[in-house]
């Protein structure tokens, strides 16, 4: 419930600031204008997000014969999360992870990477299965790409902001020029940025939801918790000449796990929040459950 808040606090924020950011830059015409072209390219990378993103990695889908104890998951999580079976789809990666795609529950598709499932064991593989059908079942492609709507829009606003200073336009003088001036600079700088932040508070958030999610309709967030811990510490140990050659940068927020280190500051531009914290959130819900944590793994 608090993460949900929160994504609806980001949303409206971001909202606030497209609102204010394209009213002080090109007037309500300024800010529509690029608004909808903003919503037109992410419209057209949402609906087609299942095709572009399963083509860039060379997914494979699998029939229930090929991977016949994948699909027997996938169909009792589906059942237990009360949406249409997704598709299932492997990606040949040495990477070990797992993702959700799809414009809505009706064209859903989970994949995996073929280290995942070498390095998993099955309870896992179900709780890592759980968190991307729960993305599915909370429609978080949809959310990602308003999201990415609006953030999109603000640095278009932004752009278009500089030429307008750049060549002089919109001045006048009844207003106070200068300090008119360092204000929009000052936006100019700090709106992509903050909607750039938000923008991934919003997908650290979503990513909660999911475990959350995915818990509940697995039974098993130790399981998870398990699978996360195993993801993470093999992460750690891949040459990021490796990662960098299979992963593209602007999908890593669909993945289980960042693929993608960075401590510091990095921090803080990262899609996926701190696997501890992950950790620590579903052992908690493994209490409140079962008033204990099974033996999934040594915690």
């Amino acid at each position: 419930m608090v993460n949900t808040v929160k994504t609806v606090f980001f949303l409206a924020l971001l909202s606030a600031i497209l609102l204010v950011f394209g009213k002080l830059v090109g007037g309500t015409a300024g800010m529509i204008f690029a608004f909808f072209i903003a919503m037109g390219m992410n419209f057209a990378s949402w609906f087609f997000s299942d095709k572009i993103v399963l083509s860039m990695y060379g997914a494979r889908e699998v029939s229930p014969e090929e991977a016949p104890e994948l699909h027997e998951i996938v169909e009792r999580l589906a059942k237990s999360a009360d949406i249409p079976k997704p598709k299932v789809a492997i990606v040949p990666m040495d990477v070990p992870n797992a993702f959700a795609t799809g414009r809505d529950p009706e064209h859903g598709v989970v994949c995996v990477t073929t280290k995942l499932l070498e390095i998993l064991d099955k309870d896992e593989v179900e709780g890592v299965l759980s968190h991307e059908i729960a993305h599915i079942k909370n429609r978080d492609t949809l959310i990602s790409a308003v999201a990415a709507t609006m953030a999109s829009a603000i640095v278009m606003i932004a752009d278009m902001a500089k030429w307008s200073l750049f060549f002089g336009f919109g001045r006048d003088d009844d207003r106070d020029g200068m300090a008119e001036t360092i204000g929009l600079i000052l936006m100019i700088i700090v709106a992509p940025i903050a909607a750039t932040l938000i923008r991934l508070a919003i997908s650290r958030s979503r990513e909660f939801i999911a475990d959350e999610t995915g818990a509940e309709i697995s039974g098993k967030p130790e399981a998870l918790a398990s699978a996360l811990r195993k993801l993470e510490l093999y992460a750690k140990g891949i040459p990021p000449r490796v990662v960098e050659a299979e992963v593209k940068p602007a999908t890593s927020h669909m993945f289980i796990v960042n693929p993608f280190k960075g401590d510091g500051l990095a921090a803080l531009f990262s899609t996926h929040p701190p696997t501890e914290e992950r950790i620590r959130r579903l052992l908690e819900i493994a209490k409140k459950l079962f008033g204990r944590v099974r033996n999934f793994f040594d915690f």
